[in-house]
């Protein structure tokens, strides 16, 4: 069972009219204003996903700083889910800034089977990560849900690339901080966090966090698998790619290539992730 853990659709309306989205949100337009820039719609991920060897999918949307474009989009998520409901695990995306209308938005979502929120991404809507007002109330939303939320953390050095924000290790320890009961993936291997896990402090509060695995090639060379396994641990780490950022093989050529055990690679592959998603094993 091979689940890719970090994925990304839009509507079609989204991808043909990307000009007319880029103008208004200049987040969106950061990323995906170069025509080069990838989007895929559902249909497009799963013909991916056959053509990979990837069972299943947790998918997210994107962080628009507008409620209306955050409605719209998670419609979109919901008919994913309807349409592949054995393949897909679909994310639900809100602008806490709305206050009691995201909190109505996360009701709806919740209500039509969404699996978590993400991928979550502060400085593109404007929040604080660790804010009780604005975080606190997808956390809050999160856990009467006993759901999981996705969240975008990059790392502090390094080369810079489109995507690359002020989400670094040390904002998501904050959030931690903060709301440590939550159930969370920080994506991107949590921009490094779970080198400080060596830390016995750090290491208490980030024992129940995921790192996903997501532009792991883009990023990073292939000995962070087993480094990450012997700081983190192989339960806590799930296979992401990121895609249509990265093609899947790539990334599953390469954590193949990492002389990985079966048993870690069969639970950094698929069971971590589905337990996030609420799947019990006999």
């Amino acid at each position: 069972m091979i689940v890719d853990a970090h994925t990304h659709i839009f509507p079609p309306e989204v991808i043909e009219r990307r000009g007319l989205y880029s103008k208004r949100d200049p987040s969106f337009a950061y990323i995906y204003e170069n025509p080069k820039s990838r989007m895929v719609t559902y249909q497009e991920l799963i013909q991916e996903m056959d053509k990979s060897g990837v069972n299943k999918a947790i998918v997210c949307g994107f962080p628009w700083r507008s409620l209306d474009l955050c409605r719209a989009h998670n419609d979109y998520m919901i008919e994913a889910q309807k349409a592949y409901p054995e393949r897909l695990f679909c994310l639900a995306i809100v602008h806490p800034l709305a206050g009691k209308a995201c909190e109505r938005e996360l009701e709806r979502c919740f209500g039509e089977g969404l699996k978590g929120v993400g991928e979550i991404s502060p400085e593109a809507q404007g929040f604080e990560i660790d804010d009780e007002q604005t975080m606190g109330l997808i956390v809050r939303a999160v856990q009467e849900a006993d759901s999981f939320l996705l969240l975008h953390v990059n790392e502090e050095v390094g080369h810079s690339y489109s995507g690359k924000t002020p989400t670094t290790p040390k904002k998501a320890y904050r959030y931690l901080e903060k709301f440590p009961e939550t159930k969370t993936v920080l994506a991107h291997w949590g921009g490094g966090l779970f080198f400080y896990e060596l830390m016995p402090e750090v290491a208490r509060l980030t024992s129940s966090v995921y790192y996903d695995t997501a532009a792991s090639p883009f990023l990073y060379d292939s000995r962070i698998y087993r480094i990450a396994l012997q700081i983190a641990g192989p339960g806590r780490i799930v296979f992401g790619t990121d895609f249509p950022l990265l093609r899947i093989k790539r990334h599953l050529d390469e954590i193949k290539d990492a002389q990985i055990s079966p048993e870690n690679l069969d639970a950094i592959l698929g069971k971590n992730a589905l337990c996030l998603v609420g799947h019990t094993f006999e």
